[in-house]
């Protein structure tokens, strides 16, 4: 396509032809789990039904076209991140990979020794499986963890950055974009801060990588990662990306993983391998690759500059509306396409219920990233995230949904 054509998207997706509740289907979910295109599902398919064995242990043909494709799939997404094949680990999702680092952190070996009067830096806007980890880790080590807090508006507080990324911190971990706000973060700035005082920096890219052309090394972080299933690729299956995987030492033994198994003790293969104890997620990666390949089709480019366009048009319905307020920028500067918003007098969960019951999906909660919504007072929000198969009928149908909704609980 040499233009991007949602219409024409929008029949890769079969999901998408069918109702909810007698309502044809809105699907503004994507933050949480995207759609997939029958050229994924028949790529994972092919694979199955005519290449399947386990990987890199057999010399029948079936193992070797298995593990052929498997590590095609790696270099595919390699690509798709401007990253090298050996710097590709495949995990079963986002939190495999953070807990991957925060425990070979701690493991003997590791690049950097925490203690105590060590500290790991993170934000305010974390969703849970880039905290958690690193809550963690503190405890097991006796580490300080510190945070930069928000401004109203939704975005990262940098006045006291020099001093939550100081000479003790060890590690800076933060998103790139924030799945309940979608504020993007200055990148550029926070990693040239922790490399002043010689931390590690660890991105979430979860809700960037699916969503706008990101080239991992030129970012100058030392870990990275982020999921399939966000991106249109089958659930099971993340991406670690590391600048020196081999300086690591491992986080789960067993097969695969070793180079030499005396009973005295073991050696260990080199990165990507040392990471991907046991049999990997093999059909999974060939999925993901075909998303990568789905994706580079339509142009990250092109895709960012459609999502910008569906973000604004809900931006400016919500700002129109009365009772209803946005948490997070209210523009489209360094924001992604993840809209939470709040209507007065109506709590969330009710707010998702009615909505469904108009085939209209959106997420309630506090979206695994409670944090943000203590910091603005609230118990959760609806959150509406729109994708490369959204078109602004699909808008118009959420705004329309909204007033429907403040109708039906009385508030206006």
């Amino acid at each position: 396509m040499t233009a991007f054509d949602v219409e024409a998207v929008r029949k890769d997706f079969p999901v998408l032809s069918r109702e909810v509740h007698g309502h044809p289907l809105v699907y503004l979910d994507s933050a949480s789990s995207s759609q997939k295109p029958r050229q994924v599902l028949e790529a994972e398919r092919i694979f199955v039904e005519e290449h399947y064995a386990n990987v890199h242990r057999g010399v029948h043909t079936l193992s070797q076209e298995a593990t052929d494709g498997y590590e095609a799939a790696r270099s595919t997404v390699a690509a798709f991140l401007g990253a090298r094949h050996e710097e590709i680990v495949f995990t079963k999702n986002a939190t495999e990979a953070f807990n991957l680092v925060a425990y070979a952190l701690g493991n003997p070996g590791s690049p950097v020794r925490l203690g105590p009067g060590d500290e790991i830096a993170v934000t305010e806007m974390e969703h849970h499986s880039n905290l958690v980890p690193w809550q963690m880790l503190a405890e097991r080590t006796g580490a300080t963890l510190r945070w930069l807090g928000l401004t109203d508006d939704g975005r990262l507080d940098l006045s006291d950055l020099d001093e939550v990324v100081n000479e003790r911190t060890k590690l800076f971990a933060f998103t790139h974009v924030s799945n309940l706000l979608g504020t993007e973060n200055p990148v550029d700035v926070l990693v040239a801060r922790a490399k002043q005082v010689g931390a590690l920096t660890f991105v979430d890219g979860v809700q960037s990588v699916p969503h706008q052309a990101v080239n991992v090394p030129s970012l100058g972080v030392d870990f990275f990662a982020f999921t399939g299933h966000k991106m249109l690729a089958p659930s099971g299956v993340g991406v670690l990306w590391g600048r020196d995987l081999n300086a690591l030492p491992p986080f789960m033994g067993g097969g695969s993983m070793i180079e030499v198994v005396q009973m005295s003790g073991s050696t260990y293969a080199a990165a990507p391998e040392r990471f991907e104890a046991g049999t990997p997620v093999i059909s999974q990666a060939v999925g993901l690759a075909a998303a990568c390949d789905y994706l580079t089709a339509l142009g990250m480019d092109a895709i960012k500059d459609h999502e910008t366009a569906l973000t604004a048009q809900l931006l400016d319905g919500i700002r129109a509306l009365d009772g209803v307020s946005v948490l997070g920028p209210d523009t489209t500067e360094l924001r992604g396409s993840a809209v939470s918003f709040v209507v007065d007098g109506v709590h969330p969960h009710d707010v998702g219920q009615s909505l469904d019951d108009l085939g209209i999906a959106v997420r309630v909660g506090h979206h695994c990233a409670a944090p943000v919504c203590r910091r603005f007072g609230v118990p959760a929000t609806a959150r509406a995230s729109s994708y490369l198969y959204n078109n602004a009928a699909d808008i118009d149908a959420l705004l329309e949904g909204i007033v429907k909704v403040q109708a039906f609980w009385g508030v206006r």
